[in-house]
């Protein structure tokens, strides 16, 4: 990881292609080692931005093709495979020159092509047990990030104030990071659960809104605000939406460090950062959060480390 670090460093402006060429694992490889602890036995994925066609993007994950796991794309990615894929465009004329562990990350990660990176937030395998609950604070078109930044530190205040939660959970500490775009909030569990305890506790039921924390949450801080929020992922106007559909096993969540946000095959539109319950206060965050690019990854990465949950780091 130092070698690529400080090649990262000395290419600081061309993070995002090494060797003259697009490729995203010199910055994915990065922010893997500082994620060991919070990938870890966590199936990667990654979403790979094709030219404009018919078909938008290539969704690669682990319950698709062999499995790809955080200590194995470290291991795999160092400068002569990065300079190796600037030279070669197709996994069928490489693989012989490459080991089997690069061949795996090749078909997750695409020389010459942009990609978001995500991993299994509660496993790959659908119905499995849950030890991760998972917010998606998602606002649509119309909505601003400071607005994103507003409804995630109230929604973070009414959970804090929530005894019910407390005597549920314990005392659970929230963790928060940027998308690139808006805001995730994550609970770790004390213990994994079955799928029945996000389903009882936390899955959003637009028919039922309050029998459970999301509805009442979610009616909580649009109370205290000016713009619509709701629960649930259905698209309701200009709204911004507290939103827990991916938690169960078999859903996808962002890496909270260094993954692209894609607008178009062609333009990266932000960045995943850690951040933490007190930056929620700060004014100027939002501004701060929707300029980071690639290369503040690498100047700021002792930075972005200490706001990864203390258990992770």
């Amino acid at each position: 990881m130092a070698s690529l670090l400080n090649f990262a460093k000395k290419n600081i402006d061309n993070i995002i292609t090494p060797f003259g060429q697009t490729d995203v694992l010199l910055l994915y490889a990065i922010a893997a080692e500082k994620l060991k602890k919070y990938l870890a036995h966590r199936e990667l994925a990654s979403k790979i931005w094709l030219p404009k066609g018919h078909v938008r993007y290539l969704l690669k994950r682990g319950s698709k093709l062999k499995p790809l796991y955080v200590n194995e794309l470290i291991e795999a990615v160092d400068l002569d495979f990065l300079e190796f894929r600037s030279r070669e465009e197709h996994l069928k004329d490489a693989k012989n020159e490459i080991t089997d562990l690069q061949n795996k990350v090749w078909q997750y990660f695409l020389p010459r092509k942009l990609a978001d990176f995500f991993y299994a937030t509660n496993y790959e395998s659908p119905g499995g047990e849950i030890d991760r609950i998972f917010f998606d604070i998602d606002r649509f078109k119309g909505m601003s990030a400071a607005q994103a930044q507003e409804t995630t530190r109230i929604f973070l205040e009414i959970i804090k104030e929530d005894k019910e939660l407390e005597k549920l959970l314990g005392n659970v500490e929230p963790f928060i990071y940027w998308t690139g775009n808006s805001f995730h909030v994550f609970f770790f569990l004390n213990h994994a659960e079955p799928t029945s305890f996000y389903e009882k506790y936390f899955q959003y039921s637009k028919s039922d809104p309050e029998r459970n924390f999301t509805g009442k949450w979610a009616k909580k801080v649009n109370e205290q605000l000016e713009f619509k929020v709701v629960g649930g992922h259905e698209r309701q106007g200009d709204s911004i939406n507290i939103d827990p559909s991916q938690t169960p096993s078999g859903k996808l969540s962002r890496v909270p460090l260094g993954s692209l946000h894609m607008n178009d095959p062609d333009t990266i539109d932000g960045i995943s950062v850690p951040i933490t319950l007190k930056m929620l206060y700060d004014e100027n965050l939002a501004f701060k959060l929707v300029n980071y690019r690639p290369k503040d990854i690498i100047e700021r990465l002792d930075q972005f480390e200490k706001c990864l949950p203390e258990s992770f780091r």
